[in-house]
């Protein structure tokens, strides 16, 4: 890749330069919009994305009809009415929330007379980029309007016609609201131009990545601009030897079955040794009810041969630390609580984990032990989600440690600046 030493790139397509230099100019805008205004836009784009429906889900139809229904991307690139008054529902949430832009983090007088504050301030310009959920784009308009931030959007060819439909209607609401249509911009989806993306350090403050390993690594591994990184959802749900049986079924199916195309779906089953026994009794629903295929350790599939319903094989080595994004689960019958842990610490990639366990010192120490994102006691992994943790939607969800970490909204695509008032005086 040819790094640029001017202020365009020669080697960078025009029209990706004009987008890239349009979405910095309208960020300027942006950080100085009053809140009320930003509540405004976002409140008319609720009621544009349900009365386009049509067109968003005419455009979403021609993208379905590129990807084969099997396919686990399938679901997340799927939009229909209930998810469209869901997300429109979303945006109002994030319209209502407070601006955190000009919040004071600290304020502080020094001996000399200074007086200095430090104050948050959007990040600038942040380009997200995220394979077939349409429902992202939305999101990301969103936290950013609400947050001061520009965006630019590169989404995948899956997605192409979807994307399109949405930022159209985005614009429109832009324009009649007085706002540069520039302060989001959709790339071409075409993988050629997310290398230019990622070394534009003129124009993009901080990429995020949303979507598979291999765009993850892609991403971390060429990105000469900032980077968030947002990583894959390896979950695990331990069950310890003091679990209520039903409340742990319960628990394990919703985590399973909700919606096995997203991230904090359930990958691995940690059963503790001496509740081998009703293993047959935790995966009933999603033997009977979904057909979850199963892949089980030697002890496992001891316990559920013959008696669950669904696929059943015996595991290998890769089923364990993998990210299904499909019906399918592995199982493994631990010692005690360390071995769990020990198995978590080697694959887990430090999303979303869980106990279920009714001894307090057993949840204390997962709780304590495990490094991740979000860790849960006696509740399903589903809810890492932004909506959920009360932030309206989110962004992404960060697995690593700098900045941010776990579900990112609005503070999350905040920095700061240092504010010095002083009168007149001069260092010695």
């Amino acid at each position: 890749m040819t790094i640029s030493t001017s202020s365009t790139d020669p080697t960078r397509p025009a029209d990706l330069e004009r987008g890239l230099n349009a979405a910095r100019a309208a960020a300027r805008e942006l950080a100085a919009l009053d809140p009320g205004r930003t509540t405004a836009i976002l409140e008319a784009l609720a009621d544009a994305a349900v009365a386009a429906a049509p067109e968003i889900l005419a455009a979403n139809a021609a993208d379905l009809e590129r990807m084969d229904p099997a396919d686990p991307r399938y679901d997340r690139l799927l939009l229909d009415e209930g998810r469209l008054q869901a997300i429109a529902a979303d945006l109002r949430r994030v319209a209502r929330l407070p601006t955190p832009l000009g919040e004071v983090l600290e304020a502080r007088h020094l001996d000399n007379g200074l007086h200095l504050t430090k104050i948050r301030v959007p990040i600038g310009v942040i380009a997200v980029i995220f394979e077939s959920r349409p429902n992202v784009t939305f999101d990301v308009v969103a936290l950013c309007l609400r947050s001061g931030n520009a965006c630019v959007l590169k989404g995948s060819r899956d997605a192409r016609d979807s994307n399109a439909a949405i930022v159209r209607i985005v614009h429109t609401v832009l324009e009649d609201h007085g706002i540069d249509p520039g302060a989001v911009f959709l790339t071409s989806p075409e993988r050629d131009v997310l290398p230019h993306v990622l070394d534009a350090v003129e124009y993009v403050d901080l990429a995020i990545p949303r979507g598979s390993r291999g765009l993850i690594d892609f991403v971390r591994d060429h990105a000469r601009v900032p980077l968030i990184e947002t990583g894959a959802g390896i979950v695990h749900t331990y069950v310890d030897a003091s679990a209520d049986v039903e409340k742990a079924r319960a628990i394990v199916t919703n985590a399973k079955a909700r919606r096995v195309s997203v991230c904090n779906a359930l990958d691995t089953l940690l059963v503790h040794r001496d509740l081998t026994d009703v293993l047959p009794t935790l995966l009933e629903e999603l033997g009977t009810d979904h057909g979850a295929e199963v892949f089980a350790d030697p002890e496992a599939y001891a316990a559920l041969e013959g008696v669950y319903a669904g696929p059943l094989h015996a595991a290998a080595p890769e089923h364990f630390g993998r990210e299904f994004l499909a019906m399918k689960l592995a199982v493994r019958v631990v010692a005690d609580l360390s071995d769990a842990l020990e198995h978590i610490h080697r694959h887990s990639s430090k999303h979303s984990e869980a106990v279920i366990a009714e001894d307090p010192e057993v949840l204390e120490a997962f709780l304590n032990g495990v490094d991740a994102a979000a860790v849960y006691a006696n509740t399903s992994t589903a809810f890492t989600d932004g909506g959920q943790f009360g932030m309206g939607a989110e962004i992404g969800i960060s697995t690593q440690k700098l900045h941010a970490r776990g579900p990112m909204a609005l503070p999350e695509l905040t920095s700061y600046k240092w504010v010095v008032r002083g009168d007149g005086q001069v260092r010695p």
